[in-house]
């Protein structure tokens, strides 16, 4: 092989190299582990749909090991649905189930896309925590209703995705809100 290529492909393995351990992404190459995508239908919660996809698009860039995408088809691991009653979210198992977007939250004053947020935390198995603390996504109506903050804390972000690295079991049960929490 003449010198000059020679060189280039030392020039080229290196670049490659750097990238390799910079984590920019190379050409072809394949991640280790693949996020879990978990599937939602949006469309029977009426003037939340919005807030759903928002809430999806929060939690899709805030962890790695699972991915919220609008289902096509008509299946869906979630379902999200509109009510007049306080939300609540019915777990099935992990990334499985059912949310009701309550209206009596909002009609109190409660931020819709925390709402959904929070609600779509406990599909990934994160139970309430009533801290009153706005800077806790699952301490929901505790925080009260001036509270805008719809991001996990970093505890939160860490337990969905250890839940989802895992495979973590969680039984079906039904988490509900309330004023009173």
């Amino acid at each position: 092989m003449p010198r000059y290529s020679m060189t280039t492909a030392l020039a080229g393995a290196a670049a490659a190299a750097a990238l390799l351990v910079s984590g920019a992404p190379v050409a072809g190459a394949v991640e280790s582990s693949q996020a879990r995508v978990v599937t939602y239908d949006a469309g029977q919660a009426a003037e939340f749909q919005a807030a759903v996809d928002k809430a999806a698009e929060v939690w899709n860039g805030q962890v790695r090991n699972v991915k919220l995408q609008k289902a096509t088809g008509g299946q869906a691991d979630v379902t999200v649905l509109a009510d007049d009653q306080w939300p609540r979210t019915q777990t099935d198992s992990l990334g499985k189930g059912t949310v009701w977007m309550g209206r009596a939250a909002v009609g109190e004053g409660h931020f819709i896309p925390r709402i959904a947020t929070h609600e779509l935390g406990h599909i990934f198995g994160l139970p309430d925590n009533r801290t009153g603390d706005c800077n806790d996504l699952m301490s929901g109506a505790s925080a009260g209703p001036s509270c805008k903050n719809d991001l996990p804390n970093p505890e939160e972000k860490a337990e969905v995705d250890q839940n989802f690295a895992q495979g973590a079991a969680i039984r079906p049960q039904l988490f509900t809100e309330s004023p009173a929490g």
